[in-house]
């Protein structure tokens, strides 16, 4: 059973949860800006966002006491954010690729 987040760690609760999900979406969006606009700075600030978001899952194992199946979907969840933005770029390039009669 999992237990249930002190006072004092609800705050850090509640901030690292959003930072994952504004990490994610920064992760992502600078993903496919280097993809669209080659530049090695624009990957590497995609990187730091995605570190950053693994910082922020730590955290947020930490705070909430995670243990068991937690830490596993914990652990799914930092795969998935990380080949969700290059799957849905292939999927994107796949689908509009132009055709030649």
């Amino acid at each position: 059973m999992i237990e249930p987040v002190a006072l004092q760690d609800f705050f850090i609760t509640f901030f690292s949860s959003a930072l994952i999900i504004l990490a994610g979406a920064s992760y992502a969006l600078l993903f496919a800006w280097s993809k669209v606009n080659p530049n090695f700075r624009i990957k590497i600030a995609a990187y730091v966002s995605y570190a950053v978001l693994i910082l922020s899952v730590v955290e947020l194992t930490q705070a909430a006491h995670f243990q068991g199946y937690w830490l596993i979907i914990s652990l799914a969840m930092v795969i998935g954010y990380f080949f969700a933005p290059i799957g849905i770029w292939h999927l994107c390039v796949k689908t509009h690729a132009k055709s030649t009669p």
